[in-house]
């Protein structure tokens, strides 16, 4: 009886830890508050892949500024010294020797972060996955995003919508492009564009010309726009001699933008292209009637979540999350916080960028 009821306080003991999200993770023992979970002016570290997308860029300054205002000491790097995940590694390996408290990634590559995070966890850090889920570990602690999943299937639903009011009546063709392999976001994106495009595929509404439907045959390496020019180049000149291009699945806008100079120097129609990003020059193709349409996913209010999460951590507090059930990163399922994403097209960008102050005033037409 007494072992009995010694397990049963153990449960109970656990059950009150996780409800109040309390964790030895974090503590310390300098906190100026006893029920803190940490110190109020913390290290917290945060580790961007690159500066290749204007969001990144955007995000490093937003941390930089956040933190500061939340009282903490902001560590904000970017994998851009060699543009390789080695240099992630070493900047989250870096952060841990710091002390920070959390550690935020943005990750160049979610698939080989294991030994860093490990080294976190150990360390007694938080780690929370920023944008792109960290895999094969059960060392990452929350999930930040916006809901990647819902951002394919509006990107599907955009091309088959964008294609209709051109040429009401298909069949149409179409090619396909999805993002970076070693980033885990890519296949959530192409899978949920494809939920979309898959059965109009199956019923001949959709012609994939060229025959590349499997995400291998898609991807673009690194994100870059010349790789998706040059495949885009490769795939009309190989197949679109006669033959009309309809429209073309982009997972970004950097992309898009790519897509769509490939198209105007091959001297073909621009068919319609989807993105995501809401990326400056995007908006402004958009407005003109070029790319059809993009994501608006807002950075500041990803970052806005991020900087949230660390602030219950740092309280002891439970950090909130809305989606405990559908990020498996192969190891664990990661609780996770998602933003809803908007699609955008020429028609709704005044009201989708009516607070933006970059983006509202290409809007005014």
């Amino acid at each position: 009886m007494r072992r009995f009821a010694l397990v049963a306080s153990a449960i109970v003991v656990t059950a009150a830890m996780a409800l109040t999200g309390c964790s030895t993770r974090g503590a310390s023992s300098g906190s100026t508050d006893e029920a803190s979970g940490f110190a109020k002016d913390a290290v917290i570290g945060v580790a961007l892949p690159d500066k290749t997308s204007e969001n990144w860029v955007l995000a490093g300054k937003l941390f930089e500024d956040g933190l500061k205002e939340a009282g903490f000491k902001g560590d904000v790097q970017y994998a851009a010294a060699t543009n390789t995940v080695a240099d992630q590694q070493n900047q989250i390996s870096s952060m841990v020797t710091k002390g920070a408290k959390v550690i935020i990634i943005g990750a160049k590559d979610g698939g080989q972060l294991s030994s860093q995070v490990q080294a976190a966890a150990d360390a007694g850090a938080i780690v929370i996955a920023y944008d792109r889920l960290i895999l094969n570990t059960k060392n990452v602690d929350y999930y930040v995003a916006y809901d990647n999943e819902k951002v394919g299937e509006l990107q599907g639903q955009a091309l088959l919508d964008g294609m209709a009011a051109k040429k009401p009546e298909g069949p149409y063709n179409i090619e396909l492009f999805s993002g970076s392999s070693d980033d885990a976001n890519s296949a959530v994106f192409f899978g949920g564009a494809m939920k979309i495009l898959q059965p109009k595929i199956d019923d001949g509404t959709l012609n994939v010309v060229s025959g590349q439907t499997d995400i291998k045959q898609t991807a673009t390496a690194g994100w870059l726009a010349k790789n998706a020019q040059d495949r885009m180049d490769t795939l009309l000149a190989g197949n679109y001699s006669a033959a009309e291009l309809d429209g073309v699945l982009s997972p970004n806008d950097n992309l898009a933008r790519a897509i769509i100079t490939s198209v105007k120097a091959a001297g073909k129609p621009i068919p319609t292209v989807t993105g995501q990003d809401s990326e400056v020059e995007s908006v402004k193709s958009i407005m003109a009637g070029e790319q059809y349409s993009t994501i608006n996913k807002d950075t500041r209010a990803l970052v806005k979540q991020a900087i949230a999460m660390v602030q219950q951590a740092q309280k002891g507090e439970k950090v909130e999350t809305n989606d405990d059930k559908s990020y498996d990163n192969g190891v664990k399922v990661v609780p996770a916080f998602l933003l809803p994403p908007v699609i955008v097209t020429k028609e709704n960008a005044a009201d989708a960028y009516a607070n933006d102050p970059n983006l509202e005033p290409l809007t005014q037409q």
